[in-house]
């Protein structure tokens, strides 16, 4: 007898109701899990992908509801069941990770007594039993020390080891469907690869079915057997991952594909794709194709009439022009950035760091945040900024701005001139200088307040008239492209890409000379991406602005910045242009996170596997401070003596004690 399929989902319609009737967010949907199946869910922000997820398990929210078709999970119709079973079913059989771990752990609890509920629910257990079973499921999901773990509060982890411990809840039950929604988002390169490869061999060893959601498409490719295509609630395209990212049939899927930064494409190589227009709101578009207005390709036929979802030998393709979709005509995805043009440069740097290091005091102990960095940010140059959680980016970019202060004998300066510890000791002048736009816009704009009152507080500070102010916020809203009707409008009525061109129009009002973009692209969807990473390369040609880029997307620093900076525990270990330091010799810290980087068609280099997690600040490692993790390390040198930071002729400076000829023979090795 063939077993049931994990989840199936049939004719599926799902509803809201609002203040002004019904909104559809699902149409007509049809998709199959199969057992031991990992299923991919991709599409922009607004599609209906969490949508699926939640009524995957019955838990919409409560003006939601399924108005039409079925969901089945194991065979199970979830619509027929009563509450006490669809609790049981939900215990047993389907489990789901979610974006932020941090929120899903009850921070007032200890790990151990918030997993042992689980088998206390589920299996009857009862003190040590409950206990012993989960040191065993933490053991599971390679955490070394299970029983100090469970002695921990949610806190006092870092973001991947708050992940292993909510997949290691998810998997206590050995259900039939894990439901993993963004469960990698916010995660350092190293720890995302990391999480990843964790979810693929215990998917291998329970032989449990995933429903992964994502808006990395290089992450979706890496993990799963089929891929569907979510746009405006309706599926348009389904098929093996490999065909769908080497050879897409439909217009939405070849769009969102070009979006990407790829491997080695620079933005002096060109701007990126985008996709024109925006997302319509789902069940917005009937009886013609949802797609029309924003795909190159759409005829009168298209407008007219809604396409099938077509069977192409063992895929689907809500398409008239399936063969079309390859030939889609490209959107600005070769022209240079607007009035970019060769510079010399400059006689200085803008800003230029000496020594800078920070420490704070914990429980008695010193805490090296930032440890004797130097470095210099030229005019109209992006220095990319990365390194794991820990290793100190954010607080040298606080460092920067002026928001805490260095320790003594730590400079920097602008333009030349000694920049005052603290913000508030610095001039006007300074401080429209720096500027700063975070990653989640949403959290940085006082939702209370309009558009036009937000970027109206930053001008106000520049001594214009009422008509100067109104006259600038109109060039800002056309410099970052957001249309005027939004200036009206309140943060929360705005998507994720509109809130971060607010932020962007925000951070220069003032005319700033550098910009620290903190993250500023990770939680948007690649089609908002690209258009965002567009806008950054066009303002930055336009006005010759400078820009501090902190990411863990090594695709997105290789192609904004000019020279790349490593950071590991507050030590500067390797900096140079950015062809040096992709192309390699690399330090072995940078030759692990670049390993790290999944591409889309699911390829990977060689891993270079780091052991356990970035030490404490508190607890520094004697010698070179990476010592402990390098997969090179030659002995007693490292664990003595740190590293001296040594520059090259290009301007590529590591700090190993390993020369590069030697490094080089020894990745080029690693990558055989």
């Amino acid at each position: 007898m063939t077993p049931a399929d994990a989840l199936r989902i049939e004719h599926l319609d799902v509803v809201y109701r609002v203040a002004r009737g019904e909104r559809r967010a699902l149409t007509d949907l049809n998709l199959a899990i199969r057992p031991g199946e990992s299923y991919g869910l991709v599409g922009e922000s607004g599609s209906g992908k969490s949508t699926v997820a939640l009524a995957a398990i019955r838990y919409l929210a409560r003006n939601g509801q399924v108005s039409g078709g079925r969901i089945l999970v194991d065979g199970r119709d979830l619509m027929a069941l009563s509450a006490a079973e669809l609790r049981r079913l939900r215990a047993q059989s389907v489990s789901m990770v979610y974006q932020d771990p941090g929120r899903a752990l009850n921070p007032t609890i200890r790990i151990g007594r918030q997993m042992a509920e689980v088998f206390e629910v589920t299996e009857g257990l009862k003190g040590a039993a409950a206990q012993e079973r989960v040191a065993e499921m933490l053991e599971r999901v390679q955490i070394s020390s299970p029983r100090r773990m469970m002695a921990q509060y949610p806190h006092q982890l870092s973001g991947g080891m708050q992940q292993r411990v909510v997949i290691a809840m998810a998997l206590s039950t050995n259900p039939t469907l894990l439901i993993l929604d963004e469960p990698t988002t916010g995660l350092d390169a190293t720890v995302e690869a990391e999480v990843l490869d964790l979810i693929a061999r215990l998917r291998a060893e329970l032989k449990t079915s995933i429903l992964f959601i994502s808006h990395s498409l290089a992450v979706i490719g890496r993990m799963c057997d089929r891929v569907g295509v979510l746009y405006a609630g309706e599926l348009v395209e389904e098929g093996p991952s490999a065909e769908i990212f080497g050879d897409p049939r439909h217009p939405y899927t070849v769009g969102l594909l070009r979006c990407m930064p790829s491997y080695g494409r620079r933005k002096d190589h060109g701007r990126l794709e985008t996709i024109p227009g925006f997302l319509p709101p789902p069940g917005s578009i009937s009886g013609w194709c949802v797609f029309v207005e924003r795909c190159g390709n759409a005829t009168d036929r298209c407008r007219h009439e809604a396409p099938p979802l077509v069977d192409l030998d063992g895929r689907l393709s809500r398409c008239f022009y399936p063969e079309r979709a390859p030939s889609l005509p490209h959107n600005a995805g070769t022209a240079p950035p607007r009035g970019a043009r060769a510079r010399a440069r400059a006689a200085m740097p803008l800003m230029r760091t000496r020594n800078l290091s920070k420490t704070y005091e914990v429980a008695g102990k010193s805490l090296q945040a930032v440890h004797e960095v130097t470095l210099e940010l030229w005019p109209g140059e992006t220095l990319g900024l990365v390194g794991e959680s820990g290793s100190g980016k954010s607080s040298l970019a606080k460092l920067l701005l002026g928001l805490s202060a260095p320790d003594s004998g730590s400079t920097v300066e602008l333009a030349g001139e000694p920049l005052s510890a603290l913000a508030g000791d610095r001039t006007l002048a300074q401080r429209k200088a720096l500027q700063i736009v975070f990653q989640n816009p949403g959290l940085a704009l006082n939702r209370s307040q309009t558009v036009r009152r937000l970027i109206q507080r930053s001008l106000s500070l520049l001594g214009l008239s009422r008509a100067g102010r109104e006259r600038r916020l109109r060039e800002l809203a056309s410099e970052v492209r957001l249309p005027e009707r939004h200036l009206r409008d309140k943060p929360r009525q705005l998507s994720g890409g509109l809130q971060q061109r607010v932020s962007i129009a925000r951070a220069f009002a003032g005319g700033p000379r550098i910009v620290v973009c903190d993250e500023p692209t990770s939680a948007l969807d690649v089609s908002v991406q690209s258009a965002i990473l567009n806008l950054l390369v066009d303002l930055q040609a336009e006005q010759q602005v400078s820009y501090l880029f902190i990411s863990h997307d090594l695709n997105v620093v290789n192609y904004l910045s000019d020279r790349i900076a490593v950071l590991y525990l507050g030590r500067l270990v390797e900096i140079g242009p950015t062809s040096a330091v992709f192309a390699g010799p690399h330090h072995p810290y940078t030759e692990a996170l670049l390993s790290a980087n999944p591409a889309a068609d699911g390829g990977q280099g060689q891993r270079v596997r780091l052991q356990g997690e970035i030490p404490s600040a508190l607890n520094v490692p004697t010698g070179c401070v990476f010592q402990t993790r390098c997969p090179h390390k030659i002995g007693r040198i490292c664990e003595e003596h740190e590293p001296r930071l040594l520059e090259g002729d290009d301007g590529h400076a590591m700090r190993c004690h390993i020369p590069p000829a030697e490094l080089a023979k020894l990745q080029r090795v690693a990558r055989l």
